[in-house]
């Protein structure tokens, strides 16, 4: 009977800007979702963190790796399921050469591996970290390699309060131009905003947010409740991601007025680890797993 009555209540009209459509939630067998890692695992001769990974340019750019090193208890925020942060950053470049950069006494990366992406276009890599202040919480900084150098980029700027964290949900052309964007969601336990930022000209540029999601449960080590998919073929990238009880999954995408809301798809408990997505436009298909052990797909 439960069953009956979840999948009357899962085939949900999605809202304006996908008038007429109908999501369905099917369940699924739990080998149907994917957890492979991102990157690789640290190896053992580096002194990285616990459960760390090495984030691998797929793209030509001057610099091909990059992993947090030197593990610090100095912040007691333990948001990731334990206080071990790092206090380095470490990027291999074309040649194989390692750059590294040590933050400040009162900084950690809070983050278990960074993401690569050419931001800008003008075919140099950036790094995107998570990096907090002991007293200000957390910020989505870039760095980049300058004349031999690993330097600081730009930053959103930190939130403002000790223990206060956020969470990158993707890096991807949202806007269907040549920019990528990055969009995180700021203080993710405690009703959390999406927002979108571009890297342009120098500087971290915030242009678009919308309040309501949550993409981390505290103490996991699972960062990736997001998904990216174009549904409907125009450029734009949607973005797939929890609302801010993780009962719900809720599809925004970027158009002139801002970020809204394209579906909202109620499920039977809250989304706990990586989700995936196959196919596109139509046929798009995204996986999720919840607490609860069960695995859905949700399709068009």
């Amino acid at each position: 009977m439960r069953i009956a009555l979840l999948a009357l209540l899962m085939i949900l009209p999605t809202g304006p800007a996908m008038a007429g459509e109908t999501w369905t939630v099917t369940r699924a067998d739990p080998s149907a979702l994917s957890q492979k890692a991102p990157g690789r695992a640290v190896p053992d001769d580096i002194d990285g963190l616990p459960d760390g990974r090495v984030a691998i340019n797929k793209d030509d750019g001057d610099i091909r790796a990059a992993w947090y090193e030197k593990p610090t208890t100095r912040y007691g925020h333990g948001i990731l399921g334990d206080r071990v942060e790092a206090r380095a950053l470490v990027v291999r470049n074309r040649d194989g050469e390692t750059v590294s950069l040590a933050l400040p006494d009162n900084e950690v990366f809070e983050d278990l591996y960074p993401r690569l992406a050419d931001l800008d276009g003008d075919g140099s890599t950036e790094v995107v970290t998570i990096r907090s202040s002991l007293s200000d919480g957390g910020s989505v900084t870039l760095y980049g390699l300058q004349d031999g150098r690993l330097v600081e980029r730009a930053s959103t700027g930190f939130i403002g309060l000790a223990n206060r964290w956020l969470n990158i949900a993707g890096i991807d052309r949202f806007s269907g131009e040549d920019f990528l964007e990055i969009a995180y969601v700021r203080t993710p336990h405690i009703g959390g905003t999406l927002f979108l930022y571009r890297f342009a000209d120098g500087r971290l540029s915030k242009i678009a947010s919308l309040h309501g999601f949550s993409n981390h449960q505290i103490g996991s080590r699972e960062l990736r409740l997001s998904a990216i998919a174009d549904l409907d073929g125009d450029g734009r990238m949607e973005l797939a991601l929890p609302s801010d009880d993780r009962a719900t999954l809720r599809i925004v995408g970027l158009g002139k007025d801002g970020l809204s809301e394209r579906a909202s798809v109620p499920l039977p408990a809250r989304i706990d680890k990586a989700m995936s997505v196959s196919g596109s436009g139509a046929k798009t298909r995204f996986t999720v797993g919840l607490d609860d052990g069960s695995v859905y797909v949700v399709t068009r």
